[in-house]
């Protein structure tokens, strides 16, 4: 048998072995697939987390994420820290996902949630950011009330 035969033998028993029903991995490809350069592990044992994400992100999420967390088994929910130290929650439904932002729930199977949703994460890396460029010295100073004194009685 030579190499060849035996890539080929390989690449056909793991296509009958795995059959994943959102896999956009081509096995048939020439380059190969390497898993240790994924920034965010949990998204390989999630892909549907990853599809919520760039439904709200965009592809390019990436630069806007620090972390993802997994917070709870029932319902699956985790916890994405955004790069300005923000953070929302997606809770894993049967049928869809909800993020929550802000204390605001949006349901993303709802075009005009997944919309409002996004907005709302958008003003969250606006204020974020813009909280962050303020100096100490910038930030108004909350003056504690003076304490009264007891007058003395003569």
């Amino acid at each position: 048998m030579t190499k060849s035969e035996l890539k080929d033998k390989i690449k056909s028993l793991v296509k009958q072995a795995y059959k994943p029903e959102d896999s956009k991995i081509d096995l048939d490809s020439p380059e190969s697939i390497s898993l240790d350069s994924v920034k965010f592990p949990v998204l390989l044992k999630f892909p549907s987390l990853k599809q919520a994400i760039e439904l709200l992100l965009s592809g390019e999420y990436e630069p806007f994420i620090t972390d993802i967390q997994w917070v709870a088994p029932k319902p699956v929910t985790f916890r994405v820290v955004l790069a300005n130290g923000e953070c929302f929650y997606l809770i894993q439904t049967p049928k869809s996902w909800i993020a929550q932002i802000e204390g605001k729930k949006y349901y993303l199977l709802n075009l005009g949630e997944e919309e409002n949703a996004s907005e709302a994460i958008a003003r969250i890396l606006y204020y974020g950011n813009q909280a962050a460029d303020i100096t100490p010295e910038e930030k108004p100073k909350e003056e504690a009330p003076a304490e009264e004194k007891p007058e003395e009685e003569a």
